[in-house]
């Protein structure tokens, strides 16, 4: 089903290097509002930092794909030192293409971690990657947010598909 995820977690501190090593994952395509940062927040959260930092060791490759434009994604990756595509289109898969050929991996190791739906679940599926869902940071005020996130509300994961973090 396009609207359904691969994997489900609460939040993306939730995803190991050891749970990406057991799905033959090596590298992630990562969306940057309420996944690694609360919506329009140029600040980067220290525990984004820490999870990139995690990443890195581990030997996971990193880009951005979002669908914002370079002055909001720019200096947050350049904060991350992680690459990065603005203007991705999701769900279209022209983000995720240049994402793939700039890590230079074949898509089969290659996932993707968002927090929408109808954006980052679908892109992944009609891009054929597997998709990390996770549940937003905070909740979006603005009115096409909250009706966006209220057409989504069919499609979410159930608790039940949640993958604990592990220790």
């Amino acid at each position: 089903m396009l609207f359904r995820p691969t994997y489900v977690f609460d939040k993306v501190g939730d995803i190991t290097p050891q749970f990406l090593k057991k799905k033959s994952i090596k590298a992630l395509i990562l969306d940057l509002d309420n996944t690694l940062t609360t919506h329009n927040n140029p600040e980067v959260p220290q525990k984004s930092i820490e999870w990139i930092g995690l990443m890195k060791t581990a030997g996971i490759k990193l880009i951005i794909v979002s669908n914002n434009h370079p002055p909001r994604v720019k200096p947050f990756a350049d904060k991350l030192d992680v690459d990065y595509e603005c203007e991705g289109r999701k769900p279209l898969t022209f983000g995720y293409t240049r994402a793939i050929k700039r890590l230079g991996i074949d898509k089969r190791y290659v996932a993707s971690v968002g927090d929408q739906i109808f954006t980052d679940v679908l892109g992944c599926n009609l891009k054929g990657i597997r998709s990390l869902f996770v549940f937003p940071i905070e909740p979006e005020t603005s009115r096409p947010f909250r009706f966006k996130r209220w057409c989504e509300r069919p499609f979410l994961p159930k608790a039940d598909r949640i993958i604990k973090k592990e220790k």
